[in-house]
């Protein structure tokens, strides 16, 4: 990758990137620019980083070349940012990871701008989404849905930010008709199941899909079941997966042949795919965009902590029998343009990149404060160490982490004898009241999306 600037001027925007599912999104985000920008990706070594197969197929498809992309050390990040001369750069990283590089990043002399989002369905927006992120010039979101809910928290919390919205880059493309319906592909006669590493969160619900995936194998011993992984044994994931289905389907014993597992890229997999099945998986979003029917498992309910409210507005949600019958959906094509598949012309973060580069270059580019907190230096060493973990060599890292693990012990501790104590002074209200009436879904998961 060429340390000097393009001798055309366009602007260079470089990626930041570590786990498969934000390598994805950042390197399909810039590879749809086409020629707009000069464009390159970093892979940032974190204790989750990609593994080099993971890379390949997070790249695959992606159209951004692979002599744009290389792995990078903590230490060396804003040298070769410097190098390369980036005039914006882009966060695929979870919400702690953001904090750290765009507080590293307004520091530094005529700064880049700072460009955030996240990597799939994020309804319904949350807190800790915004506040992560508050240092970041552009949050980019994927639907007219979000871009109003995102706007709307902004707005009761104050935690002011720049919205834009870009087509989710695995929707790009979409085959949907005049009208809004979504055409049709050849099927393929495989029923991919897409895996979540914390949807759902419990172990028997996670075996009870596993043993729900081995009876749809057994229905039809002539068409195949793909279990498609997110990662290999030994591979780390923006999420940590628990009771990885590997395992799962492993210990009920002798499996049918036509039931397998897949790590390859999810096109791959569509590309044979009869229906797709998952519980909120943003691959629900891929199917629909290349016209493959999907079921939205509903076995777990509905609820935010689920992350499947805008697949179920979409009308895809269906049983476990309904899946080894296959019995597939299409979604409703009047949810379609406000749920990812609105017109490629309302797409405007190019646009406001460029505004804020306008800006960059008279000198008029606003500061972007974090979160006030209490610690200052020391609670900024402590977000650095427990984001990068071994990536993090600095003194500073090393003396916040010995304070900060008993510290943070200390706190969970003293707060969850708050909590039961307050529990046991609560008095219980009447039968029906909504101190009883609670979600199935909410009370069987405590899981939260990527941040």
């Amino acid at each position: 990758m060429s340390p000097h600037a393009p001798a055309d001027g366009r602007p260079r925007v470089v990626a930041i990137a570590d786990t498969d599912s934000y390598v994805k999104w950042a390197a399909a985000l810039l590879g749809g620019v086409g020629q707009r920008w000069d464009a390159a990706l970093l892979v940032l070594d974190t204790p989750l980083v990609v593994s080099d197969a993971q890379l390949a197929s997070a790249l695959a498809g992606s159209r951004l070349p692979r002599d744009r992309v290389e792995r990078i050390a903590y230490g060396r990040l804003t040298a070769r940012l410097a190098e390369l001369r980036a005039d914006v750069v882009v966060i695929g990283a979870r919400g702690p990871l953001v904090r750290v590089l765009a507080r590293d990043l307004s520091a530094l002399p005529h700064r880049p701008v700072v460009v955030t989002g996240l990597p799939g369905i994020s309804i319904p927006a949350t807190r800790r989404a915004v506040v992560y992120r508050l240092q970041s010039d552009l949050f980019v979101v994927h639907s007219r849905r979000e871009l109003r809910e995102f706007g709307a928290l902004s707005v009761r919390t104050g935690y002011a930010h720049r919205y834009a919205l870009a087509t989710l880059p695995f929707a790009r493309g979409a085959r949907v008709a005049a009208g809004g319906a979504v055409a049709l592909s050849p099927a393929g006669g495989d029923l991919v199941f897409a895996a979540q590493a914390k949807v759902p969160a419990e172990r028997a619900d996670r075996l009870g899909i596993a043993r729900m995936l081995v009876r749809a194998a057994q229905a039809d011993p002539s068409r195949r079941v793909v279990v498609k992984l997110r990662a290999a044994t030994g591979e780390h994931q923006t999420h940590v997966e628990q009771d990885g289905y590997t395992e799962l389907l492993a210990s009920l014993g002798p499996l049918p042949p036509n039931l397998v597992t897949s790590t390859g890229p999810m096109r791959d997999a569509l590309t044979t795919a009869e229906g797709l099945v998952t519980v909120s998986s943003t691959a629900a979003i891929e199917a629909i965009a290349r016209g493959i029917p999907v079921i939205a498992l509903d076995t777990f309910g509905v609820s935010p902590q689920l992350i499947n409210e805008t697949l179920a507005d979409a009308d895809l949600l269906a049983g476990e029998e309904d899946v080894v019958a296959r019995r597939f959906r299409h979604p409703d094509p009047e949810w379609l343009d406000e749920n990812y598949f609105h017109h490629p012309e309302a797409d405007d973060w190019t646009d406001h990149v460029e505004a804020l580069l306008a800006q960059r270059s008279a000198a008029r580019l606003p500061p972007r404060a974090g979160l006030a907190r209490r610690g200052g230096g020391l609670r900024d060493a402590w977000e650095r160490r427990v984001a990068l973990g071994r990536g993090d060599t600095s003194a500073a890292g090393a003396v916040a982490y010995v304070v900060g693990v008993p510290l943070r012990t200390t706190v969970r501790l003293v707060n969850r004898a708050r909590r039961l104590v307050a529990g046991e002074t609560q008095q219980p209200g009447p039968v029906g009241s909504s101190s009883h009436v609670r979600s199935t879904s909410a009370v069987r998961t405590s899981t939260t999306r990527t941040s």
